[in-house]
This record gives C-alpha cells, sequence and structure tokens, in this order.
C-alpha cells in the first residue's frame, strides 16, 4: 500500500494561510495535477471555498490545503513547503513519485 499522507511545512502552512485570508470568499488552497508541462505533469494551485467529496484536507497553523483523490494519487508520499529565494518565491512540492522534473518547478514525470 502507497503512503497517502502528503505532508505541509511551516512556511508553507503560514504562506498558504497569508494568502486565503486576504480573500473573504475562500477558505482553503488547492493543489492539483494535471496533465501537460515541460515533463507531463504539472502542479496547479487555485484558491477554493471548500473541500469537495473525496478531497483529502490538511490542516496545520491555521491553513487548509484541499487535495482531489485523483491527484492524491500522483502526489502520495509527497512534502510541500515554501521557499523564498533569490529565483522569487514560490511554493515546491517534493514529490517521491516522480522520476524527473523541470527547472520551474511544477512540472514532472512519473
Amino acid at each position: 500500500m502507497t503512503n497517502q499522507t502528503v505532508t505541509v511545512s511551516e512556511r508553507a502552512a503560514k504562506r498558504i494561510a497569508k494568502i486565503v485570508a486576504a480573500e473573504s470568499d475562500k477558505s482553503a488552497l488547492r493543489v492539483s495535477v494535471e496533465g501537460g508541462g515541460c515533463s507531463g505533469f504539472s502542479y496547479k494551485f487555485d484558491l477554493d471555498q471548500g473541500p469537495q467529496d473525496g478531497d483529502l484536507v490538511i490542516e496545520r497553523d491555521g491553513a487548509t490545503l484541499l487535495i482531489d483523490s485523483m491527484s492524491l494519487v500522483y502526489m502520495a508520499g509527497s512534502e510541500i513547503d515554501f521557499v523564498d529565494n533569490l529565483l522569487g518565491q514560490s511554493f515546491q512540492i517534493t514529490n517521491p513519485n516522480a522520476v524527473a522534473s523541470c527547472g520551474c518547478g511544477t512540472s514532472f514525470a512519473m
């Protein structure tokens, strides 16, 4: 059985809480996996009103992250972090299932 857990770093949780707080009609950040991107799949980030049936709901430090069941198949065991460096600010996903990724950090292959 695969590890269905996705973890969220403290930095990512704080950033999610800050982003969501600025949107009065949204309560969570949704991460999903789509076909496309330079390596075959890409991550998509959207603000959402709340969970749908089948979503994995991760709560940490006042932040709520949602992942749909189809995306979770590709993201099981991943860690979501928020990085602020010379290249800019972004969410980064460390995915143990990805066999390749690209420089943009949002695209991967399995």
